[in-house]
């Protein structure tokens, strides 16, 4: 190296060092394990929720989805059939939902079409309504699965970690408000 290089290379050592320390910093975001405990609200039913960066969207368990149309609208009905972790109560709950949106899922399998709604959870101390896929999820181990549109506003992922907060909303937990354009 030449002597006149010298100071350019020192520069550029200089500035990643300083962008290192940048990344550095304190953050106050709340950190999340892979797997965490929620309740469904507004029943306050707690699930096992799996934090998955490998998803997109989130992911709700739902049986018996029928599709139809309630004033010009595209509407769609289910039933929610939720084991809860505390008491081994299994709640059983048939809704009507707007449909939010028709996500298209892209596999070995081919294609497929799955409509989504917004619905609350409860982690931590805060309330989310987020929107979630709707899928028979009875032979999988976790009935909720969180994408990576969700885990963004919810603050750190820790991939080591598990059960890092419990749920613990009531009608004064802060509530953070489905946006649509935050999922563009």
């Amino acid at each position: 190296m030449s002597k006149g290089s010298r100071p350019i290379v020192r520069a550029m050592a200089g500035l990643l060092l300083l962008g290192t320390f940048g990344v550095v910093q304190a953050d106050d975001r709340k950190v999340f394990g892979w797997v965490e405990k929620a309740t469904i609200e507004p029943w306050g039913v707690e699930v096992k929720a799996k934090l998955d960066s490998g998803a997109l969207t989130s992911s709700m368990d739902a049986r018996d989805i029928e599709r139809f149309e309630k004033d010009g609208e595209d509407w769609v009905r289910f039933r929610l059939e939720l084991k809860d972790e505390q008491s081994g109560e299994v709640l059983s709950e048939t809704l009507e939902r707007p449909i939010n949106r028709n996500l298209k899922l892209r596999g070995a399998g081919g294609t497929a079409r799955r409509p989504t709604v917004v619905m609350t959870i409860c982690l931590g101390d805060t309330l989310y309504e987020e929107d979630f896929s709707l899928r028979n999820r009875s032979n999988m181990n976790y009935p909720v699965l969180l994408g990576r549109r969700t885990i963004s506003h919810l603050g750190l992922l820790d991939v080591n970690a598990t059960f890092e907060h419990s749920p613990g909303c009531d009608e004064d937990s802060e509530k953070v408000a489905y946006e649509e354009d935050r999922y563009e």
